[in-house]
């Protein structure tokens, strides 16, 4: 057996693990990352980045289909499976390249090997034990299912989905969060029938409830089928197909069932417990700065509960690294920190919904305004419909910011920053935003809730 010593030993190389790793090594520790899979972790390799890619040949398809509507003659011949698949794969080849000559260029020292805890700044590879002056925990999530429903055949997980080597002709997608819409968003771009069923009331329930209905309306414009507020009962598959029952006794059917419920924590078996850290319902508790609890010991990512981003990732393991380094950064709340749901159209948002402020500081006490993109040109010249909604404190700072359109994830640093910032509308109001952009429809909502809407009634 054969022990070595960092300063900071990091296991799980994903998003909020190398983000800690990069950190410290700026700080000038010594710094070594535990791996079982490959750096990027599910993010870039089964996640954010492949899906996006999907998302990309889905909007080509749909723009040469509607090529005639802007004076292009052009033809949509059908879908590749193979080369969309090539495509995908050459992106994530390349940013896994760039991701490891990074690593290199920090001298960090990564592990290939599946890593334990075997006490509060030890971690186990195979038969070498790696000590640190501190540990961080970085292990990630993986796709959860239902009791009863076995990923198998024709039961797929977002793994299996990315590796399809067909285009299917029908999919029941099981969860209408942000995974089952993205992929129902692809499908249906494809020329796939899509039935999504989701058992709360909306689409994206966690968020504001104007958004959801504006992605309603507009996956009901392009087809995509769902069902609302109805529980799933069971499923059967036959070598041919799938066939889902409701707990209201409705029947689907189709080529393939996407379980998209979200995901759970990888923790188990991996000795967080027996050196001392607490597990509830698999993620590990921390404090608002992330420690365990154990001396030395933290815990970032998809394995602490909340919101389970790469970006919520990245600003953790940089809040660690910083911590560790003697530093005191500031916390950013899950609440403010941007979400974005890359379908057709988008949905991006950050801070309160309206519900929750009117939950917070009483219905007379908030304020919120609701701009259509029909008034914002850029997004009638891409051919975009949606919303942009501002939800304030009468008097007060804004709240919350929510948007729904095509592109209009490309706009939520700007929201972030006024959430983050606790501006008032009328602070913003006076940067009068670039003529035409999508950003316009930020600056409406602003001037509006500011007593002097320009575009707007």
């Amino acid at each position: 057996m054969a022990e070595h010593t960092f300063d900071v030993v990091i296991l799980g190389g994903g998003s909020g693990g190398y983000a800690a790793a990069i950190r410290s090594a700026e700080l000038g520790k010594s710094v070594a990352v535990i791996e079982k899979d490959k750096l990027g972790g599910t993010c870039l390799h089964r996640g954010c980045i492949p899906t996006k890619a999907l998302l990309h040949s889905a909007e080509v398809a749909d723009t040469a289909r509607a090529a005639a509507d802007v004076g292009v003659r052009a033809t949509f011949d059908g879908i590749d499976a193979q080369a969309v698949r090539a495509y995908r794969e050459g992106i994530v080849a390349k940013k896994f390249s760039g991701l490891e000559s990074l690593i290199k260029a920090r001298g960090i020292t990564v592990i290939a090997g599946e890593g334990r805890l075997v006490a509060a700044t030890s971690v186990g590879v195979d038969q070498d034990v790696y000590h640190g002056a501190d540990v961080i925990l970085a292990t990630g999530s993986q796709s959860r299912s239902l009791p009863g429903l076995d990923i198998a055949g024709r039961v797929l997980t977002s793994e299996q989905a990315l590796a399809l080597e067909e285009i299917p002709q029908s999919v029941i997608i099981l969860g209408g969060g942000v995974i089952g819409v993205e992929f129902a968003s692809v499908w249906r771009s494809f020329g796939v029938d899509v039935t999504i069923i989701e058992a709360m009331d909306h689409l994206v329930p966690n968020e504001d409830l104007a958004a959801s209905k504006a992605l309603e309306r507009a996956f009901r414009r392009r087809g995509i089928k769902s069902s609302l507020g109805v529980r799933f009962a069971s499923s059967a598959q036959t070598d041919d197909g799938v066939a889902v029952r409701l707990e209201n006794g409705q029947e689907f059917a189709a080529d393939y069932l996407l379980v998209a419920v979200g995901r759970g924590p990888v923790t188990a078996g991996l000795g967080f417990e027996d050196a001392g850290a607490t597990l509830d319902r698999g993620f590990v508790v921390t404090d608002e700065r992330l420690r365990t609890g154990v001396d030395h010991l933290w815990a970032v990512g998809d394995i602490v509960p909340g919101l389970q981003l790469a970006h919520r990732g990245f600003q953790q393991g940089i809040l660690v690294a910083e911590q560790i380094a003697g530093h005191t950064p500031p916390l950013v709340a899950d609440v403010n920190i941007p979400k974005v749901t890359y379908s057709h159209p988008e949905v991006a948002s950050v801070g309160f919904t309206e519900a929750q402020a009117i939950a917070d500081h009483g219905a007379d006490q908030i304020a919120s305004f609701e701009y259509n993109l029909a008034g914002n040109g850029k997004s009638h010249i891409l051919g975009t419909a949606g919303i942009v909604k501002v939800v304030r404190i009468k008097d007060g700072p804004v709240l919350g910011v929510h948007m729904v359109g095509d592109r209009v994830g490309e706009l939520i640093s700007e929201a972030q920053l006024v959430v983050g910032w606790e501006a008032h509308p009328e602070d913003i109001a006076p940067f009068i935003h670039a003529h035409p952009t999508q950003s316009e429809a930020l600056g409406e909502a602003f001037l509006a809730l500011s007593g002097k809407p320009l575009h707007a009634i």
